[in-house]
């Protein structure tokens, strides 16, 4: 489950130590922790990392199908996520160690820069391959972030980015050792931590105004 812990200025958020799927009480559980994030006073930053394998798998596809009728509260609780990430008003970094996939690519990209592991894991929008097509508020974030050219290739061929090739497409910003993705990410983030957040929160959500609309739409985003 999602836990925060800080250092200094710089916020650290772990999304877990499993392949941290999106069941609903993970979602709760990284909301809450946003929420701290949100309430805190004063210079602040967010780097978001994981622990082990996986940085996250995704939605929880399995607790999904077994839950179809809350599945389109689920669905909005999970776009609600991504519009939340993407206008922190808060310098945001991915620190990526892992495989990230999916939902969980999609979180990452909501993020304003993303460190990757430059000698394993993958970045990877698999949903052509297992039959999910990515509602309009999935695919206005990731077009909002990813150039027309690897958005295309990403989204319609689910193609595995490893640490240079994301980096070479501009999914990521930095790839470095195993060792220092959380350190990267927070020495990125830490001389961030003072821009005014209000100011900041403005200039995000007047960045990716479509995306955050789509994303917020619920009556649109669905999987069919």
């Amino acid at each position: 489950m999602p836990s925060l812990d800080r250092d200094g200025d710089v916020f650290v958020l772990n999304l877990g130590d499993t392949e941290n799927r999106w069941h609903p009480d993970w979602l709760a559980s990284a909301n809450k922790a946003l929420d701290e994030v949100a309430a805190t006073e004063g210079p602040r930053a967010l780097v978001t990392t994981a622990t082990g394998k996986f940085w996250s798998n995704g939605l929880d596809l399995e607790w999904a199908g077994e839950h179809h009728d809350q599945f389109s509260s689920y669905v909005a609780e999970v776009h609600a996520l991504l519009a939340r990430v993407l206008e922190l008003p808060m310098p945001t970094v991915a620190a990526l160690q892992g495989h990230t996939f999916a939902a969980g690519a999609m979180l990452a990209l909501a993020h304003d820069f993303r460190v990757m592991r430059e000698d394993r894991g993958f970045f990877c929008l698999p949903e052509v391959d297992i039959q999910i097509p990515f509602t309009p508020g999935m695919s206005a974030l990731i077009q909002a972030k990813l150039t027309p050219s690897v958005a295309l290739e990403a989204m319609t061929t689910g193609r595995r980015y490893g640490g240079a090739d994301a980096h070479k497409a501009a999914i990521v910003d930095t790839i470095t050792a195993e060792d220092a993705v959380l350190s990267s990410a927070i020495e990125l983030a830490r001389p961030l931590a003072s821009k005014p957040g209000a100011t900041l929160g403005m200039i995000k959500s007047r960045m990716f105004p479509n995306a955050l609309a789509a994303l917020r739409n619920v009556d649109a985003n669905n999987f069919g």
